[in-house]
């Protein structure tokens, strides 16, 4: 292995940072990350790292694997900062976690419960008379151009989807198609079978079933399922590759640690 050792500006004086190449095995080529505190203390992780630090630092921004703060995720963090302080002063409710859905009143009659702590009052409701808040028509286009981000802040590559899947409405394009999907097997308990009525073809805003992804109707063969275990199964066998041969690069590092301990301990 090919170590590297330098100094880290991005935490306090006298914190290093290790970097270590491979040099054989299945991982040859790939390097390992390691951090010592000005006292000799190695951390592997990121989270060990928040840990020993605490309060004294803020690792937020930090890029374990480079050992710079990114300053565009820190200039996003500061911006979140001030807009949850905004908040919190105007009292208004916090809507990032939830799905883009309608958010005006409804203007169906809604059952009205009055709770108390009197012992001889009896609450009662009519589940028959609630009602659904409606959806809003193709509302998981207002998905697109939302990116998932890596730690390096590249964007990930989206997932192909198979062809027998084909998107429905106006402008519908892949990536409406995936949230479209991703989002109705989140928000729904219910079988995922696509817009089963072929008159959605000519008038979506007409027979769109807002329960259903923005795809036509689509059927999962065994043949699908084979192939996806094939591909699980391979996906598996590479992972297991991959711990093992980190596995025996520990144990490698490990070995040659204990031995120049011990060469020193014979010096002394």
């Amino acid at each position: 292995m090919e170590r590297k050792r330098f100094e880290c500006s991005a935490l306090p004086s006298g914190w290093k940072r290790e970097e270590v190449t491979r040099k054989s095995g299945l991982s040859a080529g790939k390097s390992d990350v390691y951090y010592y505190s000005p006292s000799g203390k190695k951390f592997r992780s990121k989270p060990q790292l928040a840990r020993y630090l605490g309060n004294s630092m803020d690792l937020s921004s930090f890029d374990f694997r480079t050992g710079k703060m990114l300053i565009s995720k820190l200039n996003k963090n500061r911006q979140r900062l001030r807009f949850d302080s905004a908040n919190q002063v105007k009292g208004k409710p916090d809507l990032n976690t939830s799905l883009p859905v309608r958010q005006t009143a409804s203007i169906f009659k809604q059952p009205v419960t009055k709770v108390t702590n009197h012992p001889n009052n009896k609450v009662k409701m009519d589940p028959q008379k609630a009602v659904e808040q409606p959806r809003q028509l193709f509302w998981e286009k207002k998905l697109t151009g939302l990116n998932a981000f890596d730690i390096a802040e590249e964007i990930i590559k989206t997932m192909d989807l198979p062809k027998g899947l084909q998107g429905v409405g106006p402008g519908c394009t892949d990536e409406t198609l995936l949230s479209a999907i991703a989002s109705a097997l989140h928000t729904s308990s219910n079988p995922i079978t696509g817009q089963l009525s072929a008159a959605v073809e000519k008038n979506p805003g007409v027979w769109l079933n807002t329960s259903q992804p923005l795809c036509k109707a689509f059927m999962v063969t065994d043949e699908d399922i084979r192939k996806q275990e094939e591909l699980v199964q391979q996906v598996r066998k590479k992972l297991e590759e991959a711990l093992m041969a980190d596995m025996l690069a520990h144990a490698e590092e490990s070995g040659k640690g204990s031995d120049t301990v011990q060469d020193k301990e014979d010096d002394v």
